[in-house]
């Protein structure tokens, strides 16, 4: 397992991790088999989506900004409910198959780490298991 430092710049964002998560598949030496992406937190969450264009990660976090507003009456102390209901909704994993030592990841696809709560350094946590 690697446990990988990603730095966030704002408090919400999306950052595309699947060149880390690749290096890692390809230093394992992992020819087939499936590879586990985990965040250890509960304000940061990790998604699958299209990485060819910025647009999309603008709109994914206009939309889920929306649908989770930073203003409402939470209840939690800390005053990052919203972080904590975000990464609920997203997920905190992925599994992905790995074939020929490469991510099987569709043409569009990119691995990515959603911040809800920054900016901070997060932990990106890779297993990967031979098949």
């Amino acid at each position: 397992m690697a446990r990988l430092p990603v730095k966030t710049n704002s408090q919400t964002e999306m950052i595309d991790v699947t060149a880390l998560v690749q290096d890692q598949v390809t230093e394992s030496g992992i020819s087939d088999g499936l590879c586990m992406v985990f965040v250890p937190h509960t304000t940061v969450a990790v998604t699958i989506n299209e990485s060819a264009d910025p647009a999309v990660k603008h709109d994914i976090l206009m939309v889920i900004n929306k649908i989770v507003p930073w203003k409402e009456a939470y209840r939690h102390m800390e005053g990052n409910s919203p972080a904590h209901l975000k990464t609920s909704l997203i997920g905190s994993s992925e599994i992905i198959a790995v074939e020929k030592g490469r991510l099987v990841l569709g043409t569009w696809q990119g691995i990515f780490l959603c911040e809800f709560d920054g900016p901070r350094t997060r932990k990106l946590d890779v297993r990967l298991i031979r098949a």
